[in-house]
């Protein structure tokens, strides 16, 4: 005997991404981020909000980040990273704000 099956049933359930940096669910725009910038030979590209991927070019060049590699708990444990990631947390996923610029 056949069962009545919702539409929504037959959509298959797609894993939740989750930010690289922050880790929060993706919302709908996602921005793809090399954790070794192309210049110094990255090809990974990980998932990150727009909001994340504007602190990550605020806060450091590419030749750190290329010294970093693609070590994101290095990154999270700096201080204005950690400031930042306690701010972003509870936010919604579509959150969006100007990030402060570069502090050199």
């Amino acid at each position: 005997m056949a069962r009545w099956r919702d539409d929504d049933e037959d959509e298959a359930q797609a894993p939740v991404v989750h930010c690289w940096l922050c880790e929060r669910p993706m919302g709908s725009i996602t921005e793809w981020h090399h954790p070794v910038p192309k210049a110094k030979g990255g090809r990974t590209r990980e998932p990150v909000h727009p909001i994340c991927h504007q602190a990550i070019h605020a806060n450091f060049k590419n030749n750190e980040l290329g010294r970093m590699g693609d070590d994101v708990g290095r990154i999270r444990s700096l201080p204005a990273m950690v400031q930042f990631l306690g701010w972003v947390a509870g936010k919604d996923p579509d959150f969006h704000a100007p990030t402060k610029g570069k502090q050199r």
